[in-house]
Parts: structure tokens; C-alpha cells; sequence
């Protein structure tokens, strides 16, 4: 019997059917997600999701046991989830696995935030979404026996450290948000990964809330500052997840949870999850360049860290430059190897991933190359604006008396620059703007005041 066949005879028995159908669809880090159809006696059958945990053992069958409780709690609470139909730890496969009926929807983000087909689910997902949160933080926390309990701001920069990552804006944004975290909106379920992407949509609205894996116990309001963070509204003017203003959705969350979560509170988890998203972005980068998976799309998001620290600055108060107008001078210096330049061969590969590869290729493919291709951009920018953008950046840590950004990051966590942070932030603002010049232009061109 094969490896695909046992899987299926074994989830039949679990889940009191037959198997018909199992067809994987992704595979992330620690899960692989199949699609599968069970039928049962009497010729009932049901189209189900299957995800397995990548390797066995108990504190894998514990994950995928707590996200299975997370979701009945939830059900029961009247969230939009998918039913639990069997979990491994409760059912006795050797993998950690957990099965839930398959809900139909949309959850790529700019689709539903720019298709006509979603217009009438737009104007009342602020509503259903700040309902649907209203019951997550409704749920008991006795519900969920094993419920995770930590401060995700103590100590916010670990991982940077343990990567050696440098990033003095970070080193001041945690600063700031040491000292000016509000008091806590309560103590509740916290869904930990609440945002577009994560939000299953039909034309008439919310169907389902996915992904569980980092709820915990913890502040309410951390889930809103996630939901409203410039990185999940992909492009979309509204500050709530691109699909709604923010005092409406305060609103309608108030009305259906009885919480009053004002703006300076969201505010200051939106500056604790952009500080969060760039640590992310970093740590992806990291799993590229320390070779644990090569991926051209892991080593262009270490690039996105200065989006999120663009955003952190202007949540924390500093006050941004102005944005050049893309007249700068570019290095000019002469090279002894002749034509076609670095910059010219950049343009080529870019010019036959455009025209050759994206207009055949479909799926993974296409956008594996549309990123490659904008890699070769940020490639070409960095060969044009680089060699200014550094000596700028030398002239800016020299008068702020540092030698590297190792120095300005270690003496902004001692609490040394204290007294000249206006000097400090105005630095940091200027290095955020030449790495956007770099990195994201277009980034620059669509910022807003509120980040």
C-alpha cells in the first residue's frame, strides 16, 4: 500500500468514512495542507481540509490539539470558523493532523479589495469582521485548557539578536514603545494573526477566520493594531485592513463587544506591529541567507524591513523628511569593464523575465519571476544611488558621534542618545527614505500620516 493510500485508509477509519479524494494543496514550514473527500453511509459526502504537522511527536500533537479546541470554542462562541471533523492527538494517527470542513471563499487580499465581484462583501466587512472579533474576545479563556500566556512585547527584539541583525530604528521604536505602552483594553483570547489573507470571503461577506496557530491570552487591542498595520492592506487606502476607516470599525466592534478601544491604543500596537512585521521580514530573510531554504522571495522580504521601519517612525512621532523627487545625482564613476554595464545586465534579465518567462508562465511560477524581477530593479537602484546613499549615511553616523550602525544601535538600548533623540530620529528618518529610494519607491510615493 502506498504512503498516500495508508494515509487515506487510516483517515477513513479516524474519520468513520471512506476517503475518496486526497490531493495535496501547500506545504508550509511546519504543515502540509490537503484537500480530501470523505464519503459516508447512506451516500452523504463532504468536502474536507486536511493539515499535518511535518513531523511526529508530542508537542506536534499538542499544537494541532489546541488549535482543534480553539476552534469549537470559537464555533460554539459564534465565529465563523470551520468545523473540527477529527484531531490526531484525539484520534491516534502517528502525525499530529487536524481535519475541518472545507468553506468556500476568497482569501487573497487584493482581490477582494479591488474585484467588482467583491463589492457588496466590502462595504459590510468592517461590520462582520469587528463582530467576528467581538466573539473571539468573547470566548472563556477556561475554554482552552493549554491557551498560551506571554507578553508579546518582552523582549521584542530577540530574534534580531539572535540573527546579529542591526537595525538602530527598531532599537529606538522599541524604546519608545517601552515607554509609552497604554494600559491594558483587558485580558481575553487573542486570535494573534487577525488580518486580511487570514479572512475567508464570498460576495456576501465574512465566511470564516483561519489560521489559529498564534492565539494566545493577552490584550484585545493587540488584535485590532495587527489588523490595522500598513502591511495588511495591500495597496488599499482604509486604515482597517484596507476595507474600512478606523473609527468605524471601533464602532461596530464597541457595539457588539461592549469594549472602548480608543485610537492612541491602537496606535500604539499598530507602531508594536510594525516593529513585529520588520523583526518578521528580517527572520525570513535570514532562513535564505543562512541556507535553510533558498528562496528568491525569502531574500527580497529582507528588503521590506524599511517599509516597516518607514511606518514605526511616523507612528512613534518622528517627525519623516521630505521624499527626494528622484532628480538625485547617481554614482557616475568610470569601470574597466566595458559595456554592457552592471546596470545594463540588470535591465536584460529583467527585460526577459518580463517579456519570456511571465507572459508563459502561470501560478507559482509567474510570481516567483515578477519577484526576481523586482529584486533586479532594487539591484539596479542600489548600483545607481548606492555609492551617494552610503556616504551620506556615514556623514549622518559621524555627527551623531557613532562609528556603524552596531554603535547607534547599542547606544540607543542604552538609553545614551536620550537627550538628542529629535537629532537621532531625524538620521533615522533620512537612512528609512535612501533604503526606500532603494528597495521601494513606490512605497514612499503612497505613505500616509497614520503609517
Amino acid at each position: 500500500m502506498s504512503e498516500a493510500n495508508d494515509l487515506a485508509d487510516r483517515l477513513g477509519r479516524a474519520l468513520g468514512g471512506t476517503v475518496t479524494s486526497l490531493r495535496a494543496l501547500s506545504g508550509g514550514a511546519s504543515r502540509l495542507t490537503s484537500a480530501l473527500e470523505v464519503s459516508y453511509p447512506g451516500g452523504v459526502s463532504r468536502s474536507l481540509v486536511l493539515q499535518q504537522q511535518r513531523e511526529a511527536g508530542q508537542s506536534q500533537r499538542s499544537t494541532v490539539g489546541l488549535e482543534a479546541a480553539l476552534l469549537r470554542a470559537a464555533l460554539r462562541a459564534g465565529v465563523p470558523v470551520p468545523k473540527v471533523l477529527g484531531a490526531g492527538e484525539a484520534d491516534g494517527l502517528d502525525t499530529g493532523w487536524l481535519v475541518v470542513e472545507r468553506l468556500e471563499g476568497e482569501t487573497l487580499a487584493r482581490r477582494l479589495l479591488r474585484d467588482a465581484a467583491y463589492a457588496g462583501a466590502r462595504r459590510k466587512l468592517g461590520r462582520d469582521v469587528a463582530r467576528a472579533l467581538a466573539q473571539i474576545h468573547a470566548i472563556p479563556l477556561h475554554d482552552v485548557p493549554g491557551l498560551p500566556s506571554a507578553d508579546p512585547f518582552e523582549r521584542p527584539l530577540e530574534f534580531l539578536d539572535g540573527i546579529g541583525e542591526v537595525r538602530p530604528v527598531l532599537e529606538l521604536g522599541s524604546r519608545w514603545l517601552a515607554a509609552n505602552r497604554p494600559p491594558a483594553a483587558g485580558r481575553t483570547l487573542v486570535h494573534g494573526d487577525f488580518r486580511m489573507g487570514n479572512f475567508l470571503v464570498d460576495t456576501t461577506g465574512l465566511r470564516g477566520v483561519l489560521d489559529w496557530e498564534l492565539a494566545h491570552a493577552g490584550d484585545p487591542a493587540e488584535d485590532i493594531g495587527w489588523l490595522t498595520a500598513r502591511a495588511w492592506r495591500f495597496g488599499a487606502p482604509d486604515e482597517v485592513g484596507g476595507f474600512s476607516r478606523l473609527d468605524d470599525f471601533l464602532a461596530h466592534y464597541a457595539a457588539s463587544s461592549g469594549r472602548l478601544i480608543e485610537p492612541p491604543t491602537v496606535r500604539w500596537w499598530q507602531a508594536y506591529a510594525s516593529l513585529k512585521w520588520a523583526v518578521i521580514c528580517a527572520l525570513q530573510a535570514s532562513t535564505h541567507l543562512n541556507g535553510i531554504a533558498r528562496s528568491v522571495e525569502l531574500a527580497a522580504i529582507g528588503r521590506r524591513v524599511c517599509e516597516s521601519e518607514w511606518d514605526l517612525l511616523g507612528l512613534i512621532g518622528v517627525e519623516r523628511p521630505d521624499v527626494p523627487d528622484g532628480s538625485a545625482a547617481t554614482s557616475t564613476a568610470p569601470a574597466p569593464f566595458g559595456r554592457p554595464s552592471a546596470r545594463e545586465l540588470t535591465e536584460a534579465v529583467a527585460e526577459y523575465l518580463e517579456d519570456k518567462v511571465m507572459a508563459t508562465a502561470e501560478g507559482t511560477a509567474r510570481f516567483e519571476a515578477r519577484v526576481a524581477r523586482n529584486v533586479l530593479a532594487t539591484v539596479a537602484r542600489e548600483l545607481a544611488l548606492g555609492p551617494d546613499i552610503a556616504a551620506a549615511h556615514r556623514r549622518r553616523l559621524v555627527a551623531l558621534g557613532v562609528a556603524d550602525d552596531a554603535e547607534l544601535a547599542a547606544a540607543i538600548r542604552a538609553g545614551d542618545l536620550d537627550g538628542h533623540l529629535t537629532e537621532v530620529g531625524a538620521a533615522l528618518g533620512r537612512s528609512a527614505v535612501d533604503q526606500l529610494r532603494v528597495a521601494n519607491p513606490g512605497y514612499l510615493a503612497t505613505s500616509s500620516p497614520g503609517a
